[in-house]
Formats: C-alpha cells, sequence, structure tokens
C-alpha cells in the first residue's frame, strides 16, 4: 500500500500546486483590476492512520483558497468628480439593475469606478448600479436607514434644472450712534437715516429685491423732546431762554410723583431752577418714586428731552407737562403741555412683546430684548426702528432694535443660538409660494461713524442648470448648478460585515453575503469602523507582482518535484513488474 499510496500522494501534490498556479495566475491577471481582492493558497494534510506504529500509509495534500477582502489595496488619484475610494472598512452597496423592491439581490463591491449613464443613473465600470440614501429637502436621512429597504439607486439626473428659494439671509451693519432721534411716532413718516438693499430668491427662482430701513428714534418709553434747538446745560432760563421770573410749571409721572418748578425764584416747598442744568439734574435725581424713573438729556440737535424710563404702554405711563396759574413757562422752553404715552410693544406696529413677557416672541418676528429699563446694561440711547419693505412698497415688518452702551446688539438668542428677524409667509404677489425667511442680525453694531454694511449673504438662487457631479469624503453625492448652487441629493451607506473574507465573489469585482461573513450593516462614512471614502481616487487591485512571481517560482519548483515522486514510484513499480 506504501508504493501506490506514494503515488496518489504524488498527484494530489500536483493537483494542489494546480490550485496554487491558477489562484496566481488569476491574481496576476487583475493587478490592474480596480477595488480587485487577491487570493492565496492554504495547504494542509489529509492524513491515514496504521493501528500498527511499524507500518506508515502517506497521505495526501489539499489546497484552501483564502481571499483577502480586508486588505487595503494602493489608492490611486483620479480625473472623475464621480470616482471613489475606500479608505478601511465597507463595501459600496450595488445592484445589477434599478428594482430597489426587493426581487433583485444587493452585491457589495470596492469598486467606485462610477460615472452617469444616459438615464442619469450612476453605474460602475462593471455595469453595477449604485444605490444610496435618498436626503429629503431639510437634508435629513431616511428613519429606516440601518436596512437595506432605504436605499434607493442613485439617480442624478435634473431635467429642469434647480432653483433654491431663500431661506436665510445674514447681514452685519453698523448704524451711525451719532444719528439725531426721532419721537416714535413721527418715524413713521420722516425721512429714514439708512436704508439697505437686500436681494432673494422666491420659490420660482425670480429676484426679489427687501429694503431695511433703519431710523434712529428715542424708543417706546414715554418722550418728549423740545422745539428749542441749540439749548445748552448752561443756559439761564430768564436770561437766555427768556423765561419770565416766578413761572411755574409742573412735571409729573402718572406712577411716580409729581415735581413743581419755581423759575427763578423759591416758593414754599417747589423746586427752584435757573438753568437748564437744573431742570435736568432734579429729573434725573429726584422725578418718580425712585432715581432713574425718568431722565433728562440734550440731544444732538440741542433739544432738551425728557422721558420715562420704563417702556410698558398705557396710561399707566404717561409723563403729563402742565403750565400754573397763567404763566408759559412750558411754551418758552419749547414744551407742548400735555400727557405723553409710552407706545405700547405689544400693539400691532411695535410687536416686540411687553418686558414681562418671556420669552418676547412677536408676531412681527422680532427677537426679543435681553436687558430692560432696570438693569445695569440697558442702554436708553441705543433705539432704532427697522422696517422691512416689500418690492411692491408695502411693509412686511416694523419693530424695535436696541443696541447696548458697548454698541453690541441687546437681543436673546434663540434656541438655535440665534438672533434673528423671521419673516413668515411672505407672499410676493406673482405665484410663488408663500414664503418664510430668516435674517440674522447678531453682527448688527451701533458705533459713532458712517453707516456701513459690512457683508450681506442670502443661501438662495436663480434658476441654474447642472454642470457637475460629485462624490465628497462624507459620501454625499452633489449636483452643482450654473447659477453657484449645489445641492445634496443622496448620501451613499458604508457597509461592513463581520467577517468580509468570508463574503462569495462574483463576476464583476462583486460579493455576496454568506453566512460565514454575517450579516450586512449599513454606517455612514467614519462611523462605527467604517472607513473613509477619497474622493476623486481609485482603489486598486491589492496584487504584489513581486510577491506573486515569487510563490509561481515555488509552485513550480513544488509540481516539478511531484512529477519526480511519480516517476520515482513508476520505476519502482515497473522493477516489481519484471520479477519473476
Amino acid at each position: 500500500m506504501s508504493l501506490f499510496g506514494s503515488l496518489f500522494t504524488g498527484v494530489s501534490a500536483l493537483g494542489a500546486q494546480s490550485q496554487t498556479t491558477a489562484m496566481i495566475s488569476n491574481n496576476i491577471a487583475n493587478v490592474n483590476t480596480v477595488g480587485f481582492k487577491r487570493s492565496e493558497a492554504a495547504f494542509f494534510s489529509l492524513v491515514t492512520s496504521e493501528s500498527r506504529s511499524t507500518r506508515y500509509s502517506p497521505g495526501t495534500v489539499s489546497v484552501n483558497r483564502i481571499q483577502r477582502v480586508d486588505q487595503q489595496g494602493p489608492i490611486q488619484q483620479s480625473v472623475s468628480s464621480t470616482d471613489v475610494a475606500i479608505s478601511g472598512n465597507g463595501f459600496f452597496a450595488v445592484k445589477r439593475d434599478t428594482n430597489s423592491g426587493g426581487t433583485s439581490e444587493y452585491l457589495y463591491t470596492r469598486n467606485g469606478q462610477f460615472s452617469e449613464n444616459a438615464q442619469g443613473l450612476l453605474q460602475n465600470s462593471a455595469g453595477f448600479y449604485l444605490y444610496g440614501w435618498p436626503l429629503d429637502t431639510e437634508g435629513n436621512l431616511p428613519a429606516a436607514q440601518g436596512d437595506l429597504s432605504s436605499l434607493v439607486p442613485v439617480d442624478v439626473a435634473f431635467l429642469g434644472g434647480l432653483t433654491r428659494p431663500t431661506t436665510s439671509a445674514e447681514l452685519s451693519i453698523n448704524l451711525n450712534a451719532d444719528e439725531a432721534d426721532e419721537t416714535l411716532g413721527s418715524a413713521l413718516t420722516s425721512a429714514v437715516d439708512f436704508s439697505r438693499g437686500l436681494r432673494v430668491f422666491d420659490s420660482l427662482g425670480s429676484a426679489e429685491d427687501l429694503t431695511l430701513e433703519f431710523t434712529k428714534v428715542y424708543g417706546p418709553q414715554a418722550t418728549m423732546e423740545t422745539t428749542l434747538f441749540d439749548i445748552n446745560l448752561t443756559d439761564t432760563l430768564v436770561g437766555d431762554l427768556n423765561l419770565n421770573s416766578g413761572d411755574q410749571f409742573t412735571i409729573q409721572l402718572e406712577v411716580g410723583g409729581l415735581r413743581t418748578y419755581d423759575v427763578g425764584v423759591a416758593s414754599g416747598g417747589d423746586v427752584t431752577v435757573t438753568t437748564i442744568q437744573d431742570i435736568v439734574d432734579d429729573i434725573n435725581n429726584n422725578l418718580g418714586a425712585a432715581a432713574g424713573d425718568a431722565e433728562a438729556f440734550l440731544n444732538e440737535s440741542g433739544q432738551l428731552v425728557i422721558q420715562r424710563t420704563d417702556f410698558i404702554g398705557g396710561a399707566a405711563n404717561r409723563i403729563t407737562f402742565a403750565n400754573v396759574g397763567a404763566g408759559t413757562a412750558l411754551n418758552d422752553l419749547g414744551i407742548t403741555a400735555g400727557a405723553y404715552t409710552s407706545s405700547d410693544l405689544d400693539s400691532t406696529t411695535y410687536a416686540n412683546g411687553a418686558p414681562t413677557d418671556v420669552p418676547a416672541y412677536s408676531a412681527d418676528g422680532f427677537p426679543p430684548f435681553q436687558y430692560y429699563p432696570g438693569d445695569v446694561t440697558y442702554n436708553s440711547r441705543g433705539w432704532w426702528q427697522m422696517n422691512i419693505v416689500m418690492p411692491d412698497g408695502s411693509s412686511q415688518s416694523r419693530g424695535l432694535i436696541n443696541f447696548n452702551g458697548d454698541g453690541t446688539i441687546n437681543a436673546l438668542e434663540d434656541s438655535d443660538g440665534e438672533i434673528d428677524i423671521d419673516l413668515n409667509n411672505i407672499d410676493w404677489g406673482n405665484g410663488a409660494e408663500l414664503q418664510d425667511i430668516e435674517i440674522d442680525i447678531e453682527r448688527f453694531s451701533q458705533f459713532a461713524g458712517a453707516f456701513d454694511v459690512i457683508y450681506s449673504d442670502q443661501n438662495g438662487a436663480e434658476l441654474g442648470l447642472r454642470t457637475g457631479v460629485e462624490i465628497d469624503r462624507d459620501g454625499y453625492v452633489i449636483a452643482q448648478f450654473s447659477n453657484g448652487a449645489s445641492a445634496e441629493l443622496y448620501k451613499l451607506p458604508l457597509v461592513t460585515f463581520a467577517n468580509p473574507n468570508g463574503l462569495t465573489e462574483i463576476s464583476g469585482t462583486a460579493y455576496t453575503e454568506t453566512e460565514e461573513s454575517g450579516e450586512e450593516n449599513l454606517r455612514e462614512a467614519g462611523n462605527g469602523g467604517a472607513g473613509y471614502l477619497e474622493t476623486s481616487t481609485l482603489e486598486n487591485s491589492n496584487v504584489d507582482l513581486a510577491d506573486e512571481f515569487a510563490k509561481l517560482i515555488i509552485t513550480q519548483r513544488a509540481y516539478s518535484a511531484g512529477t519526480k515522486v511519480i516517476n520515482t514510484v513508476d520505476q519502482m513499480t515497473e522493477e516489481l513488474l519484471r520479477l519473476r
């Protein structure tokens, strides 16, 4: 048995080395195949056992194929924006057809040499269709993104081009702190101090021009300014302003007290005033239940301004001026006797929300204030009326903004950490969809100096035709358009397996799932152990020619040695047959 067993052993050696040669030749043949993974032979012995140690029965040799699917191939630069290589773990999900209903099986490949076919579908060089997650209008992935049923063929055809309606805009504007103030009522009809156009785009791709108008105002608090200009704090009431000595007038806060002023001479417990400075000091320090309930100052035009500091609207926050007796002190100061009332911030004209609202959002979408009267940071001299005007001249939204003493805007951030004016349900009157736009005003400032627009930006675009497609490193399939816009259409998952070497290879450098490979897992690039995508590159074969040629030489020698064994056993059996 040992003589013929040796013959069978030699034959098995030839068979095993033939299998090895086949694997080597296949590796060499695919050295330039994109995404190809080499195979190598693993030998193991088959032995026969004898019950007696004095007898030996030779066994045979067998060979297993080991796939090196998990070994990275070298990455080479490509000129195509739809070529993509995987660096690390994972496979592209592909199919032989575009039937996403589940009747054709998913295949998995590392061949990322994709291009657009006549129907706008991405196919690789082996003809397999690429599948990915579709993105909704907000860029979100499907809910069942962990299941293969969430994948659809990647279709980049855009027959009608793309329009992008404006949803957000951002401006950085400096408003001149030295601009003269207007009372809130007159600001509605007076010329604006500064305006800025903002071009946005509607859902039809039409350009629409909004105009942002700014007027510096005293604020919503009850305010009186004199009709006299060029007043100085040192001006005497009798000598410089021609008031009569002995005249009297009163200033009363509806809630907070009454002050009676005597011009030039004292009268009982009244306040004697001889200069503008006397009036300003007493109002700032004594008018009201506590210091700070009212304030007085000279504005940029030299007008005396007297106002309440609180600006909740209504009669409770009035400030009232009256002459006492037959005197005309108020008239001589340029003050019209009567009651001045705060503009109610809950009104439809100035809908920022009252200070008691938390948070004080408004129907007009202006952000609420962060600081109010009583806060150390609050600045009563930082008020502006802002009006957003539609292309037809109508007002889309009007409100108030306020700036802190350091020039920054006094406003609360919203839940997204932004300071926006929200324009809602804009009707352009041309058949376009109603539109919402958020205008970021966080970088508005108020500093002394010229009005200045540092920059402005918005995210809309007019109609554009598709000019190209690319796949980025995160796996997004992005279409570019002639209007400069881009759109994320799909996101490519990377499919990972517990044992990628257990996959079954099929024609086209692709694999199918097996029990040995484990079930597929859909991952986003760079997450959950998945690799990364390298754009405009291809993963070459992981075959090393030098290694393959060295193995080929060894295999050839082993095969030759096997034939020697067969020749030797043949000669020995021939000698055996010659025995008589």
